[in-house]
């Protein structure tokens, strides 16, 4: 199966709809969105183009390849403009490894869950990185929208058993074989 992995679209529109391109040019199975998917959070600038309502709208209408874990900035009100729900956190199994999928702002690199895993993959941090420690992978999407420390607006492609951190422009930022 193929996956494409974001986080941090915090409301913007024009973000939402390059993951959705991504998606449909990679021919992915799934979209998995980790979190901050409305609102822009009171210590973020707005993003480009940030218009929550067109972001629901828009994730809406691929509602039926989504995977949407609860992020720090998601309320119980989004739930209302979404047909789609949002979990806190899952545990996926892909070829083998056991993925365990969190937003980042509970479980990370520096507290990892208790739960038995081979990668863990979040966002929260907007910083893109795929790091091995021993044994395990930490991958942080970065951020489609918003993101810090001089990093690239990004996301994941895991294609079979390759994890690609890549931008918009289709550069590869980082890989790793799980």
């Amino acid at each position: 199966m193929k996956y494409i992995i974001a986080s941090d679209i915090h409301g913007s529109s024009f973000y939402c709809k390059k993951i959705i391109e991504e998606f449909k040019k990679n021919n992915a199975d799934k979209i998995i969105l980790l979190g901050d998917i409305y609102n822009h959070g009171p210590r973020n600038p707005f993003p480009k183009d940030y218009a929550p309502m067109d972001v629901a709208n828009l994730l809406n209408s691929v509602k039926n390849n989504l995977i949407v874990i609860k992020g720090n900035c998601d309320s119980q009100v989004d739930t209302l403009i979404s047909e789609f729900d949002f979990i806190e956190n899952m545990l996926l199994e892909v070829n083998g490894k056991s993925l365990f999928l969190s937003h980042g702002h509970i479980f990370n690199k520096d507290f990892p869950p208790k739960t038995k895993f081979d990668v863990i993959i979040y966002g929260h941090f907007h910083t893109g990185f795929i790091e091995e420690k021993d044994g395990v992978v930490f991958v942080n999407s970065g951020s489609v929208s918003l993101p810090k420390d001089g990093t690239r607006n990004s996301y994941l492609l895991l294609d079979d058993n390759v994890l690609y951190l890549k931008d918009f422009d289709d550069n590869i930022i980082d890989k790793k074989k799980i």
